[in-house]
């Protein structure tokens, strides 16, 4: 299997795991996009759970479960990236940007 179809499959549990939809139940899309300056090998987790790298949640998305969730996006080196969102309707985009720690 390779490395992509592992990441996906561990995003599906990892969403799962984190009350993420069931058959049939309400969801929507979020998809993130990274500034230029924001590493891709960026740790993505979602109500506290490690989702996978922000290259990967970028490229395929994840679904959410209708409710309030807590995104975060850490590197070390950089200051983290928090947002609260509400799944409702809509598909939820967010653009990420990790600003460096001065020295």
């Amino acid at each position: 299997m390779s490395l992509a179809a592992r990441l996906l499959v561990a995003l599906t549990l990892a969403a799962t795991a984190c009350g993420g939809p069931q058959h049939g139940s309400a969801a929507v899309t979020l998809k993130m996009k990274r500034s230029p300056e924001t590493p891709k090998n960026a740790s993505v987790s979602i109500d506290e759970n490690y989702i996978g790298p922000l290259s990967i949640v970028a490229s395929h998305g994840v679904r959410l479960p209708v409710g309030t969730h807590r995104i975060t996006v850490e590197k070390d080196g950089y200051f983290p990236f928090d947002a609260l969102v509400k799944a409702d309707r809509d598909d939820i985009r967010l653009d990420v940007k990790l600003e460096p720690i001065p020295d």
